[in-house]
């Protein structure tokens, strides 16, 4: 029997004390200022314009960036041109960009509807540009080409794209040299796009879906992780440290999604355990998939579709309360002075944003189920995980203690000197001339502003005391990132028709 909602109100002093903390941050929320959602939206998308790599397109709308990497993979005999570079430097990263089309596919899957036409077109465009690379990157059968760019050459210069004369090393895992979580991430990212495109353009979908199958299989078939095949070419960069496992749990979750095949349901069922479902319950990234792949398969549980799979929505709850400020016992998750979201390590945005993305979408599959999330003797409502996830957007838009936008180009203050070599060195139209490897530094160390604004990008953020230093330098702080924007994308729709 169901108990009355006035029980819930009997705590304890410490669910009192959780309680109390959750109260705080969401008045935070309540008093935030008025933000311009639909202009941050247009602003977040357009940033991935500036992230392109190949041959760019005539609507090309920030006119500042060229052409760049026009000829990536012939060394290995094949196009590797377009996709995107993954932040501040100039080389393509297989891992978070597949992670990156993932995200935003879903983004629009889920919040396309309030985007508007023009915003929703934009953001489909931002995955096809991103697709169209994975395309290429998985076109070669038991072969999937993970990276572009010697890592180590690239982070010795400060040069701009279009002038890059690094090596343009291509990197591949095959069977010999597994790499069943960039695969896997991969067959994620063409599963969770086959299903933007699915009405959109039926023809381009079926050859995604396609190939996510195939990729997908090989991923399983041939497992280990890239990191071990690829070392330091991926290390300390992008290295697997959570392990290849989440991957292909993720992966079967997309691809039953998208085809709602019964064989991606019992590879879910019967590798739950095996493959570690309910592990590192509060972090979702690049990384580690873990909570999102609880979220995502919770809905079907949520419409009553999938009681088999009813512990996936026992580890989204877990994964709910970890996040509830003061009800949260595990250190990993922390919240600033301000109210903002932060864990330990590099670019603590990406933690923020990708966090706040499962709290909605989460939120959203309650509401049309009717239900809460049991955390102790708290039962949360739907409505306060979504104030939540917007506290962490308003806090980013600039209600913070320094009164400050951290994405470029929204509000009145924002940050001027990105860790971003395109948008810290003169254009090729202002500055027609090669600048050389170590020309470039010159603008590196300069406390002038970035001479070209990079709308919509949404640097690594202030640390856990709310202080940013707004210095090239200060990489974690100041470099922006196309996986911080891209669950950005999801949250700002929603917000934009919702606030």
């Amino acid at each position: 029997m169901a108990r009355k909602s006035h029980d819930s109100w009997c705590l304890s002093p410490a669910s009192f004390s959780s309680f109390l903390a959750l109260l705080f941050i969401l008045a935070l929320a309540a008093v935030s200022a008025a933000h311009d959602y639909s202009d941050a939206l247009r602003k977040s998308i357009l940033f991935f314009e500036g992230q392109r790599s190949g041959k760019l397109p005539p609507d090309q709308r920030l006119r500042w960036r060229r052409d760049s990497a026009l000829h990536d993979g012939a060394s290995a005999g094949i196009d590797l041109t377009g996709g995107y570079y993954d932040a501040g430097d100039n080389v393509k990263f297989g891992f978070p960009m597949a992670f990156t089309t993932t995200l935003l596919s879903w983004s629009v899957i889920d919040f396309g509807r309030t985007m508007g036409e023009e915003e929703e077109g934009n953001a489909v465009r931002a995955v096809r540009w991103a697709t169209d690379y994975l395309m290429k990157a998985t076109a070669v059968p038991g072969v999937v080409f993970v990276q572009v760019g010697d890592p180590y050459s690239d982070h010795n210069c400060w040069e701009r794209p279009e002038d890059m004369d690094t090596a343009r090393t291509v990197y591949r895992i095959d069977m010999e040299h597994p790499g069943s979580d960039v695969a896997g991430e991969t067959a994620a990212a063409l599963a969770a796009a086959s299903i933007v495109f699915g009405s959109r353009d039926p023809t381009y979908s079926r050859r995604l879906l396609d190939r996510a199958v195939r990729v997908f299989e090989f991923a399983d078939k041939h497992r280990g992780a890239y990191s071990t095949s690829l070392n330091r070419a991926v290390c300390p960069f992008y290295c697997d440290v959570n392990g290849y496992q989440d991957e292909l749990l993720w992966a079967a979750a997309w691809l039953h999604k998208a085809t709602m095949r019964r064989e991606y349901r019992e590879y879910i069922v019967r590798n739950e355990v095996i493959l570690r479902a309910g592990d590192t319950i509060n972090e979702f990234g690049w990384d580690n998939k873990h909570a999102g792949i609880n979220i995502l398969i919770s809905k079907e549980v949520l419409m009553g579709k999938a009681e088999d799979l009813r512990s996936f929505k026992s580890n989204a709850d877990e994964f709910i309360c970890s996040l509830l400020p003061g009800i949260n016992t595990h250190a990993q998750v922390q919240y600033s002075p301000g109210g903002l979201i932060f864990k330990a390590g590099g670019s603590n945005m990406q933690h923020v944003t990708s966090l706040s993305f499962l709290l909605l979408a989460y939120s959203n599959y309650l509401s049309h189920a009717n239900h809460n999330v049991p955390c102790g003797e708290i039962s949360t409502t739907p409505d306060v995980l979504k104030q939540l996830a917007k506290r962490q957007v308003d806090y980013i838009l600039g209600d913070n203690p320094l009164k400050m936008s951290y994405m470029v180009g929204y509000g009145s203050r924002y940050p001027q000197r990105i860790h971003h070599r395109a948008s810290s060195l003169p254009s090729v139209l202002a500055h027609p001339a090669h600048i050389g490897c170590k020309a470039g530094t010159l603008y590196f160390l300069s406390p002038s502003p970035n001479p070209n604004l990079l709308v919509g990008a949404v640097v690594g953020g202030p640390n856990v005391s709310d202080a940013f230093p707004d210095s090239r330098p200060f990489f974690q702080e100041s470099e922006p990132t196309t996986y911080i924007n891209a669950p950005l994308v999801g949250l700002l729709a929603y917000f934009s028709a919702h606030s």
